[in-house]
């Protein structure tokens, strides 16, 4: 959530000028929402084949044996766009409730 909330801070001039040629507060939040959501994909992704090829790497060097089940990287995936949704909304909602005004002035 801090990142988002940095991130909106640091466009807070973007904000503004989409918000000045017509983009409405859901257009606002939907942006936010989708990139918050997507960047905790991402991460998901990344952890299961992190955690995949490390998996495959203990298996092949000490001989052990190691399963990784395709109904838990799908369970991965959907905490992760939960985490994403859930802690996404405040900062989006942040965003989409800006002045224009304001936000074109802020430095």
């Amino acid at each position: 959530m801090n990142i988002m909330l940095v991130s909106v801070t640091e466009r807070t001039k973007e904000i503004g000028l989409r918000m000045a040629v017509g983009a409405r507060p859901q257009d606002i939040m939907r942006q936010f929402l989708l990139e918050a959501v997507l960047l905790c994909v991402v991460g998901g992704a990344l952890g299961i084949l992190l955690g995949k090829a490390i998996s495959t790497v203990v298996s092949r060097t000490m001989n052990w044996a190691t399963a990784s089940s395709p109904e838990a990287m799908v369970l991965a995936v959907g905490v992760s766009v939960l985490i994403g949704l859930v802690f996404g909304w405040y900062p989006s909602w942040k965003a989409s409730k800006m002045d224009p005004i304001d936000a074109l002035r802020h430095e």
